[in-house]
């Protein structure tokens, strides 16, 4: 399975804006992921990095 570590961008109600980034929080692309917040961990904030891992989402 691949690793896909992001960034999140903002929170719009139920749905958060993930931007993909590198190990080390570089951004490689400019495009944003729409994802359902009932898919993220429940304590993520704007600016915090996610990591997607066989499925699932887990916060660094």
């Amino acid at each position: 399975m691949n690793t896909f570590y992001y960034i999140v961008e903002s929170i719009d109600g139920d749905y958060a804006n993930l931007r993909l980034t590198d190990e080390e929080g570089n951004v490689i692309s400019d495009d944003l992921k729409l994802v359902a917040r009932a898919l993220l961990p429940m304590e993520i904030t704007e600016g915090c990095r996610v990591v997607n891992e066989m499925l699932q989402y887990h916060m660094l």
